[in-house]
């Protein structure tokens, strides 16, 4: 075997560029381990977990790209080979032709060129000055960053307030403006339902399950997670709301949440019922119903009849059987349903405290018992791509889970659209089925849910990923509440 490693100074790529990279070095014939990253502490100690030298990377720096592969003798040539390929800039990135003018370097030469949107994505220490940035220049921003502080998210958005623009973040992952649908957004049809959503992944379901009875959006408004908490107090929310409102091409505004602070939910309902345009409020949590059930509220109030989402049956027998629940799940609020349904039937559901997150990372020493993961946490993300982009963390945690006697039935969530993993059944149904087949020579029957986010118009194909997935013996359901439900069915002792 072969092994090349080599630190190239001050280089920068996008870390879901370099995923991408690695991926592609990964897969050519004959390499064993490919990392092409940047040198940042997580980075190399997944390095150093690849089974490369510590010692050749000494000094290295999170300005530094990390080159790393381990292949056969006859391979480097061509792995070198396409390495270079997939870093080499794309023509798009080079100029247009003589005369061109250049790509703008900065946040604040783009804006001198017109604009009333910036999407701002970068390491979230370094997140508030571009936003701020933007907003003195009278532009909305969408801070898709996340590890930004509290006490600067409330400044941007008291400044926003004083611009009359909108913040919308940080940590938030979905929006559609004027059609465009803005980090991971799936492909919908225009329409008449204007949404606030202080959750990116309800958002996506919500719409999702609008686009599969026919019904479009005009826009999508990301608030990021803490907006209705009692710090932020909906500073966000309550101007996206008003801004729906006078959208002439909105017929019904819905806002989307996790469980939000008692006192600004309140807020929040009166601020819904001074509206002009009908409206619906929905907190996912306990008690506060499930967002299936949400979406048939606004078709109804729409005028149409709800039908009842797509599923696509597993081959395994419908029966309980003995064990825990074990939801590993990429979607926050996704995540929070599940866990809200399942304690209903189930009891008490551990989430992602310290101790479960370490779980999550490979750390079995206090294994759970009924557990929900949501590996789209910014303790899990730091320094990594999120896992609807990169699925490794998942798919280690689902070997794991089909050698675990304790584990019956494992309820994972898949979410299509643009931005995220390009073609995920990829590896998600080769995973589930030998996580399946270790548990069968475990004496086992694991049975496997999925909740499958998506609109018909996905570049993924929603069909055939749900088809493949089936075909690997998991259940398939377009409704995450659906999901949940079928997950505690197969379960012991539910009290149902």
């Amino acid at each position: 075997m072969s092994t090349r490693v080599e630190l190239r100074r001050g280089i920068y790529r996008d870390s879901v560029v370099l995923m991408q990279v690695s991926q592609a070095v990964a897969a050519c014939h004959g390499v064993a381990a490919a990392i092409v990253a940047m040198a940042t502490p997580l980075n190399l100690e997944i390095y150093e977990r690849l089974g490369f030298d510590p010692a050749a990377v000494e000094g290295a720096s999170p300005n530094d790209l990390l080159v790393a592969v381990r292949c056969e003798d006859d391979a480097l040539d061509a792995a070198a080979a396409e390495l270079e390929r997939q870093l080499a800039p794309s023509a798009k990135q080079q100029s247009d032709g003589f005369g061109s003018p250049p790509a703008p370097r900065t946040l604040a030469s783009a804006l001198r060129r017109g604009g009333s949107l910036a999407l701002i994505s970068v390491p979230g220490q370094h997140a508030f000055v571009e936003a701020m940035d933007a907003i003195q220049a009278g532009v909305s921003v969408m801070l898709f960053s996340d590890n930004v502080p509290l006490e600067q998210e409330i400044a941007l958005k008291d400044e926003a307030a004083r611009h009359d623009v909108l913040v919308m973040g940080p940590d938030c992952g979905t929006a559609v403006v004027g059609g465009l649908g803005l980090g991971f957004a799936n492909a919908l049809r225009p329409g008449p339902v204007g949404i606030v959503a202080a959750s990116g992944t309800g958002a996506q379901e919500v719409t999702c399950l609008l686009d599969a009875d026919g019904v479009g959006v005009t826009a999508v408004l990301g608030v990021g997670g803490r907006d209705l908490s009692a710090a932020v107090g909906g500073r966000s929310t309550l101007a996206a709301m008003k801004a729906l409102d006078e959208n002439a091409a909105t017929e019904f505004i819905v806002v989307l949440s996790k469980p939000p602070d008692p006192k600004v939910a309140e807020r929040v309902r009166a601020a819904a019922g001074r509206l002009n345009t009908p409206s619906l409020v929905a907190f996912v949590g306990m008690g506060q119903g499930d967002l299936t059930a949400a979406t048939a509220k606004i078709l109804v109030a729409l005028g149409r009849s709800p039908t009842a989402p797509p599923e696509w049956p597993a081959p395994y027998e419908r029966a309980p059987r003995p064990g825990f629940v074990r939801g590993l799940f990429s979607g926050g609020t996704l995540c929070d349903e599940a866990m809200a349904i399942a304690a209903e039937c189930l009891g008490p559901i551990a989430s992602n405290t310290p101790l479960q997150a370490a779980w999550a990372l490979g750390d079995d020493s206090q294994a759970p018992g009924h557990l929900m993961i949501d590996f789209g946490d910014d303790r899990l993300t730091a320094g990594r791509p999120h896992p609807m982009i990169d699925q490794s963390l998942r798919l280690e945690r689902i070997a794991r889970e089909g050698a675990d006697p304790q584990c019956a039935v494992l309820l994972l969530d898949v979410v299509l659209g643009y931005g995220a993993h390009p073609d995920p059944a990829t590896e998600l149904a080769p995973a589930v089925a030998a996580a399946r087949d270790r548990a069968q020579r475990g004496g086992r029957d694991l049975a496997v849910v999925v909740s499958l986010v998506g609109s018909r118009s996905d570049p993924q194909g929603r069909d055939a990923t749900a088809e493949r997935l089936a075909a690997a013996g998991a259940s398939v359901h377009l409704s995450n509440a659906a999901a949940a439900r079928t997950a505690v069915d197969l379960v012991e002792g539910a009290g149902r």
